[in-house]
C-alpha cells in the first residue's frame, strides 16, 4: 500500500484550494503551526494527556512533541520500523509496534527507556489499549492476528486469528474489538475475552479500509479509499456514506466536540464529519492540510490536531518516489 500511496502522491498536485471549514465546537479549523523533524518515513501518531505530548512513530525513533511549547524530542525512543504508540492509562508505560523486528516493546513513558521486548508474529502494525481487559491489541496485519499483551504483567497472554489482510481497529471499552479487514472491504468484530470473531460486517464499494474509530451512540467510523463509513456497531447496519479523498489512513476522533476527522494524503485534506447526533452524521468541514499527511491525532482538552508529513519529489519513471531531505513536520491545527 505504501508505495501506491507514494507513486500517486507524487503525481499529485500541491495544495487544493481553500474550502471554508468551519467544524463542530466553533471556529475555523486551520494549520496554524508547522513543526520540523528530521528526515524518514512515519505512521501512526496518538496522544498522551497524562503528560500533554503527541507521540509520532518515525522509522526507528519514537518522537515526542511537548504541546504546551511544540518542542519536539527527535530521540525520546528507539523502534525498529515503528508503526504504533500506544499509552497505557493510570501506568508509567508506552507500548510500541516495531515492524522490522516483529516486536512490541514495552517502554517507560516518562523517558522512553525499554522494560521489554516481545515477540509477535509478522507485520506489529496498529494497536489500541482496551479498558474493560487492560490488554494493548497489537494488530499484526499479514498474519491476520490480533496479539493480546498484558502491558502490566508483560507478557503476551493470547492471540485471536481474524484472517485477511488486517488494518487498524478500535475497541468498544466493554470487551470487543473492532478491526478493518483490508483484503475484503470487512469490519471484524471480535470477542476480547472470549478470543474469538462474532461477525463480520461487509461494506459497500469499500475498498481497503485502513482508519477505524469507535465512537459515541455504539457506531464505528471506517476510511476506505475516497469513501468514510459510519456504521452501527451492533447491527454492521450503514447509518451514512461520505465521499472524501484518496489514501486515509486514520479516523481520528474528538469525543468532546462530537467530530470524526479523516486526513487524506493523495489530495492533502482533513474531512471533519459531525456525529451529534445518533443517526445525522453529517460532513462539516473539508480543511486544507498538505499532502502526505495521513495519520495524527487530537488533544481532547484543546481540540488541536497534530498531523505529520513531507514534501515529495515529482515521479521519475522506474524509481520509488522520495520524500525531500528537510521537509519533515508535524502540522498543527487549531480553531481561529
Amino acid at each position: 500500500m505504501m508505495r501506491r500511496l507514494l507513486t500517486l502522491l507524487a503525481t499529485a498536485s500541491a495544495l487544493l484550494a481553500a474550502a471554508p471549514a468551519l467544524a463542530a465546537g466553533g471556529g475555523r479549523l486551520q494549520v496554524v503551526a508547522r513543526v520540523p523533524g528530521p528526515d524518514g518515513g512515519w505512521d501512526y501518531a496518538s496522544f498522551d494527556a497524562a503528560r500533554h505530548r503527541v507521540y509520532i512513530a518515525h522509522a526507528s525513533t519514537v518522537l515526542s512533541l511537548d504541546v504546551a511549547d511544540n518542542k519536539l524530542n527527535t530521540r525520546f525512543a528507539a523502534g525498529a520500523g515503528l508503526h504504533e504508540i500506544v499509552v497505557v492509562p493510570h501506568a508509567n508505560l508506552l507500548v510500541t509496534t516495531n515492524s522490522a523486528d516483529n516486536t512490541a516493546r514495552i517502554l517507560r513513558a516518562s523517558d522512553g527507556s525499554l522494560i521489554k521486548s516481545l515477540v509477535v508474529p509478522a507485520d506489529a502494525d496498529g494497536a489500541a489499549y482496551d479498558p474493560a481487559t487492560g490488554f494493548v491489541v497489537v494488530i499484526n496485519g499479514d498474519a491476520g492476528v490480533l496479539t493480546l499483551i498484558d502491558p502490566r504483567a508483560r507478557q503476551v497472554v493470547g492471540q485471536i486469528n481474524v484472517g485477511g489482510k488486517l488494518e487498524f481497529g478500535q475497541p468498544d471499552g466493554r470487551g470487543r474489538f473492532y478491526v478493518n479487514v483490508a483484503s475484503a472491504g470487512q469490519v471484524a468484530v471480535v470477542d476480547l475475552r472470549a478470543r474469538k470473531v462474532l461477525a463480520r460486517y461487509q461494506m459497500a464499494d469499500c475498498q481497503r479500509p485502513t482508519g477505524l474509530a469507535y465512537v459515541e451512540g455504539n457506531r464505528v467510523v471506517s476510511s476506505c479509499q475516497g469513501l468514510a463509513k459510519v456504521l452501527d456497531a451492533g447491527s454492521g447496519h450503514e447509518i451514512a456514506s461520505f465521499k472524501i479523498g484518496g489514501f486515509p489512513d486514520a479516523v481520528i476522533y474528538d469525543p468532546r466536540r462530537h467530530i470524526a476527522m479523516i486526513p487524506t494524503a493523495l489530495d492533502g485534506r482533513l474531512t471533519v464529519i459531525s456525529l451529534a447526533g445518533a443517526t445525522n452524521d453529517t460532513v462539516v468541514a473539508s480543511v486544507p492540510t498538505q499532502p502526505g499527511a495521513r495519520t495524527g491525532a487530537v488533544d481532547p482538552s484543546t481540540g488541536r490536531v497534530y498531523l505529520p508529513t513531507a514534501q515529495y519529489y515529482p515521479l521519475v519513471p522506474g524509481k520509488r518516489p522520495t520524500t525531500k531531505p528537510g521537509t519533515f513536520q508535524i502540522l498543527v491545527l487549531d480553531r481561529r
